[in-house]
C-alpha cells in the first residue's frame, strides 16, 4: 500500500454551496500529510468523508484500500480527532471523567496504548477524575487526541489538532505526532499553522475552493526562487509603488515584513529596494534573496486575506 488515503475527483455540496469540488490528492502511507486551506476551503468536509463520518456526492475515496463510508472493517484501524465542537463531536458524554472515558476507548482495541501513560504525556493526569464538561477547550482538545490514538490505529485523522492549545500543549502534541510517524502510523491532519505544517509534514496539500491547487513536500513547495526578496522595514509602506519600481509583486506578509516576488533579477531588485527606501528615509533590514516560506507559498496560492 503506497497511499494510506487516495482521493479522486471528490465532490460534496450543501445546497448550492460546493464545499468540495473535484478534489484529488494522495496521503502516503507511514507519513504525515498536512492539508492546508483557508476557512471554507473544504478541509473538514474532506476529513469527515475520508473518516467515514459523511457520505460524498461524487468521486472516489480509498482509505487503507477500503471504502470508508459506514465500513466496520475500517473502524479498529482508524483514529479520528474531529474539529473541536463540543462533546458530541468527540463522542464523549458530558459527565464522563477523563480517565474513565480514555480507559473505555482503550477497551475497544485489541492492543491499546497504556491509558495512564498517555494521560501523563498529554498533561491530563491531574484531570483524571474531572468530567468532560468541566475541561477547558484546550484540555478537551488533548483528551480528544488521546481518544484518537489510544487504540493504536494504522491511520489517524486530526482536524486542527493544536487549535486553542497553549505553547506547551502544542509542542506535546507535535511530539506525539512525530512518534506516531516513527511507529509507522499514517497521519492526515488539517491546520492553519504554517510552522506546524513545516515541522511535521512529509507531504503538503494546499486546497482552495474545494480543489487541490498544489501538493508536494515542504521542501519542494518552498524551493529556491531567484526572483524572491524579503526585507524588514517600518509597517505600511506603499507596496504598489515599490512593485512598479522592482517589476514584481510586493506584499506585506506581516507588519513591517515585506516579500517581493516575481522580480526579473533579484540583484537589481535589491538595488531598487534600497534606493526606493532611501528616497523615503526608510532603512531596510534583513534583506535576503531566494528564500520562501510555506506561508509565502500558501498566501500566493490562496490569496492574502485570511487562512
Amino acid at each position: 500500500m503506497s497511499a494510506a488515503v487516495e482521493v479522486r475527483d471528490l465532490r460534496r455540496a450543501y445546497g448550492s454551496v460546493r464545499a468540495v469540488d473535484g478534489l484529488s490528492f494522495s496521503a502516503p502511507a507511514g507519513a504525515v500529510t498536512a492539508v492546508l486551506g483557508r476557512n471554507g476551503a473544504g478541509k473538514t468536509t474532506t476529513v469527515e468523508i475520508c473518516a467515514g463520518l459523511r457520505p460524498r456526492d461524487g468521486g472516489s475515496v480509498a482509505v487503507l484500500d477500503q471504502e470508508p463510508w459506514r465500513n466496520p472493517v475500517l473502524r479498529p484501524r482508524v483514529g479520528v480527532m474531529p474539529q473541536a465542537a463540543g462533546s458530541g463531536a468527540a463522542g464523549v458524554y458530558p459527565a464522563a471523567r477523563v480517565r474513565e472515558v480514555l480507559t473505555l476507548f482503550a477497551s475497544f482495541a485489541a492492543h491499546p496504548l497504556d491509558a495512564d501513560a498517555l494521560l501523563d504525556r498529554l498533561d491530563l493526569t491531574r484531570l483524571a477524575r474531572t468530567p468532560w464538561r468541566r475541561l477547558s477547550g484546550g484540555e478537551q482538545q488533548r483528551l480528544s487526541l488521546a481518544l484518537a490514538v489510544v487504540g493504536r490505529p494504522e491511520l489517524v485523522f486530526l482536524d486542527e489538532p493544536t487549535a486553542g492549545l497553549d505553547v506547551a500543549a502544542k509542542h506535546a502534541t507535535w511530539s506525539l505526532i512525530e512518534d506516531l510517524r516513527t511507529a509507522g502510523v499514517s497521519v492526515l491532519l488539517t491546520t492553519h499553522a504554517m510552522d506546524e505544517a513545516e515541522r511535521l509534514a512529509d507531504h503538503v496539500v494546499v486546497v482552495a475552493a474545494g480543489r487541490a491547487v498544489a501538493a508536494g513536500s515542504p521542501g519542494e513547495l518552498t524551493r529556491h526562487d531567484a526572483g524572491t526578496v524579503r526585507f524588514s522595514a517600518v509597517p505600511s509602506l506603499a507596496v504598489d509603488d515599490l512593485a512598479a519600481r522592482v517589476g514584481g509583486r510586493v506584499r506585506e506578509s506581516s507588519p513591517g515584513e515585506y516579500v517581493v516576488e516575481g522580480a526579473p533579477d533579484a540583484h537589481q531588485a535589491l538595488a531598487a529596494i534600497t534606493a526606493w527606501c532611501a528616497e523615503r528615509g526608510v532603512l531596510p533590514d534583513q534583506l535576503s534573496t531566494g528564500r520562501r516560506t510555506l506561508e509565502d507559498v500558501f498566501l500566493g496560492l490562496t490569496g492574502e486575506s485570511g487562512t
